[in-house]
């Protein structure tokens, strides 16, 4: 374990249960006992407590230097002299061998030696103390995972034993049921300790309840303040450490309420829970900020943005973390805030963006989106998954489009006068008695185009479609293979227009089907 036990040390001034419960009867003796009781405890699990928190921190910082020692946990006669008087009403109480009762608190056990006062320092939490960061030997997240859990799994027993030690060793379960017993703690710092209930009525239990909850408040009120400091540490060091915190403290909420909802250790993990689930809010909150807030800039290419690759990173870290864990619903609503943030900016960078065109924005970011998607299988998204699909297809047909208008310019706008003509209801076979778009107009347009020239124009574009794109999406493949299809497709639309509205004039293209499939794979390879 990771803190000191009392175990070792008895209660020997008492001869027995039946003396025990006789003093515990006595309203003034009660009180006496109960506070030096409390207060000796205190202090001691203060000190012993903010130790371990003490490691825990400079662990989860990865320092170097060396680790705080951890100062032993001593019998009543070797305290400082400050804790004198403590120690004398302690002696009082546990007779004259000096020696604390074992309560049964899940503090580090210590080996008592014959002198009395020389003690063995056991694992966990000095073990922990002793490792160096590197010795733990995983990343840097994983192992704030595995400290925090530490924390949060020292921390259960030890006040689940120690309520247990004071409910068994002051009768706390037992006195409803004798006649004139005390009940409800009014003031655990000074003043009246209980009021006598009428002689043959028992109190209710919520009154122990409460009694032994304020005990527990006083022996370790250092406990909450320290892990709202941890987990202070934790955002601070990386705000998606908020993840780990929150699954991890969720489930500690849901055991302790388990046990009993109204205990000392699932208030103070409750009320720890809230701070957590609000740095965790908060987490998502500054993420739609800064996508709002991105700057991209004006001389190089877009490629994909930061919050894109965030938020898979972020998706991927999450799914791992919430894999079965209780706050599921909360995962998914942030999921849901952060995907429309995502569709949102992707839009509003991609209408910004001047060196890279905004179809070649879109298609790249909502390919990584969907490939993120796809791959993660999260099924609160899978609209927003068919949603980026659907984008990325509509703005590489877009761009495609777009950019196969060039290599052609001329025959393209010729064919799209012919189309215009036809439009207007000008029947195919008479387009050719019109001035500008007759059989020799056709041909010379088409002779500027011979295969050497549609190769140079093809090649020409793969660069520019080349300088468009980024590497890591590696969409210059399947870009240049859709071009080459479009442009097949094209191909046999002006082989048909010519079909249609030149019948026999014997004009065709300067390079077929067969060329383009050449010419495209040759540049392909050769770059």
């Amino acid at each position: 374990k990771i803190i000191h036990k009392n175990e070792n040390v008895k209660h020997e001034g008492f001869g027995g249960t039946e003396l025990l419960i006789f003093v515990l009867l006595i309203r003034s003796t009660c009180y006496f006992y109960f506070k030096n009781y409390m207060d000796y405890l205190s202090r001691l699990y203060e000190r012993e407590i903010k130790d371990f928190f003490e490691v825990a921190k400079i662990k989860m910082t990865g320092t170097t230097k060396e680790s705080k020692k951890f100062g032993k946990l001593r019998h009543p006669t070797t305290l400082p002299r400050k804790e004198s008087a403590v120690k004398q009403e302690t002696e009082s109480l546990h007779g004259s061998s000096g020696k604390l009762t074992g309560s049964t608190s899940s503090l580090n056990k210590l080996s008592v030696q014959s002198s009395g006062n020389r003690r063995s320092q056991s694992s966990s939490l000095l073990d922990m103390g002793n490792m160096s960061a590197s010795d733990l030997d995983v990343a840097d997240r994983t192992k704030f995972d595995k400290i925090f859990e530490q924390v949060l799994s020292e921390l259960e027993p030890l006040c689940l034993a120690e309520q247990d030690f004071i409910s068994k060793f002051f009768k706390l379960q037992q006195h409803q049921s004798m006649p004139g017993t005390m009940t409800e703690a009014e003031d655990l710092d000074g003043g009246i300790f209980s009021r006598q209930h009428n002689a043959g009525v028992p109190p209710p239990v919520s009154s122990e309840k409460d009694m032994i909850r304020q005990m527990m408040i006083k022996i370790f009120r250092c406990i909450e303040p320290e892990l709202n400091n941890l987990i202070a540490l934790g955002d601070k060091i990386d705000s998606f450490n908020s993840l780990y915190m929150l699954v991890k403290m969720s489930h500690h909420v849901w055991t302790a309420q388990n046990v009993d909802p109204a205990s000392f250790l699932s208030t103070t993990l409750g009320n720890v829970l809230v701070t957590v689930k609000r740095n965790f809010d908060k987490c998502i909150s500054n993420q739609i900020r800064q996508m709002e807030e991105v700057k991209i800039s004006k001389k190089s290419k877009v490629g994909i943005l930061p919050f894109v690759a965030e938020f898979e990173e972020f998706a991927g870290l999450a799914e791992s973390i919430f894999k079965n864990a209780e706050r599921r619903g909360d995962l998914d609503k942030a999921y849901t805030k952060l995907i429309r943030g995502v569709f949102v900016n992707v839009e509003k960078v991609a209408n910004e963006s001047q060196k890279t065109p905004r179809d070649v924005v879109m298609m790249e970011n909502f390919h990584h989106i969907f490939a993120t998607l796809s791959r993660l299988k999260i099924s609160c998204l899978e609209a927003e998954k068919k949603e980026a699909k659907q984008k990325y297809t509509d703005h590489l047909q877009s761009y495609v489009i777009y950019s196969l208008g060039q290599p052609l310019e001329k025959l393209n706008h010729f064919f799209e006068g012919v189309e215009a003509r036809v439009a207007q209801g000008i029947r195919e076979e008479e387009v050719s008695y019109q001035l500008a778009f007759n059989k020799q107009e056709l041909r010379k347009v088409i002779k500027e185009y011979p295969g050497k020239e549609v190769k140079k124009g093809l090649d020409n574009l793969y660069k520019k479609v080349d300088k468009h794109l980024c590497e890591e999406e590696n969409l210059l493949q399947v870009v240049w293979h859709s071009m080459q299809d479009e442009f097949i497709r094209q191909y046999k639309h002006f082989e048909g227009l010519i079909a249609r509205c030149y019948p026999g004039s014997g004009v065709t293209m300067e390079f077929t089907i067969q060329d383009i499939l050449d010419y495209c794979s040759s540049i392909a390879q050769s770059h």
